[in-house]
């Protein structure tokens, strides 16, 4: 919420609620200094934690969604299928009347990818993995591969890719970006959308954010908070992003 705002900046702001980054320096504190300009108000029904949830893991999927060009009878396979970028990629593309099979590790994140209505789930530490993905989609293969681990998972799941498909990459959990080769990908037809599409999103970030939190208010789009902590127990959090425990997004609270 706004409490105070400098000489030249519109008094209206004061008590909005709003998000808003905070430079290098980060957000941990009670209070934080932002420019007007980076301010993004949080719409009416919808709480805090989800606004900051969304703002910017739900700009990031809202536009790898817009970027791959998510549609009616795709199938789509997302990785890390219950991080916080993947539990939102699962709901905007069932939302658009895509077949989604959402890939994750260990039965707890599968329990997440389940309940927010993936049509399949599938757990990639599993030895054969991609046939199950195979199966799930009729032996076609996914047509459009969201691809937010690398290394070996990313590899096998571009592998699995249908020729003709989008395989769009935006990180790389396991260390390692996925290797593709060029000529590779163009004998399958396979449109790859690498990870330098991220350099571009920040001109779209406001647009998109305002639209995932649109479908929050709507209820059609839900962020998962898996785990919240107190400020003084920031150390914690970062421990359970870092060692990859944490299910959907992890809120610091004040």
């Amino acid at each position: 919420m706004v409490l105070t705002t400098g000489d030249r900046v519109d008094p209206a702001w004061l008590g909005r609620r709003v998000v808003a980054g905070t430079g290098e320096t980060g957000g941990f504190a009670e209070r934080a200094v932002a420019p007007a300009a980076d301010l993004f108000p949080v719409p009416d029904g919808l709480g805090l934690p989800d606004a900051a949830a969304l703002y910017s893991d739900g700009s990031t999927a809202q536009g790898l969604v817009e970027r791959a060009g998510i549609r009616t009878g795709d199938r789509v396979l997302v990785e890390a299928a219950a991080g916080g970028v993947g539990t939102l990629l699962v709901q905007l593309c069932l939302a658009a009347g895509a077949q989604v099979i959402g890939a994750a590790r260990g039965p707890r994140k599968l329990d997440v990818v389940r309940q927010i209505g993936a049509d399949a789930v599938i757990d990639y530490a599993e030895p054969g993995w991609t046939e199950r993905v195979l199966e799930a989609t009729g032996g076609a293969g996914p047509s459009v591969v969201f691809d937010g681990v690398g290394g070996q998972i990313g590899r096998a799941a571009f592998e699995a890719t249908a020729r003709g498909g989008r395989f769009s990459v935006h990180g790389a959990s396991s260390g390692e970006i996925t290797q593709v080769d060029t000529a590779e990908a163009v004998d399958r037809g396979v449109q790859v959308i690498g990870i330098e599409q991220l350099f571009d999103f920040r001109p779209h970030v406001r647009r998109w954010a305002a639209q995932i939190m649109s479908h929050a208010v709507t209820g059609s789009i839900r962020p998962v908070i898996g785990q919240t902590f107190s400020l003084e127990r920031a150390a914690d959090a970062h421990h359970a992003v870092e060692n990859r425990i944490a299910l959907g997004k992890t809120v610091l609270l004040i």
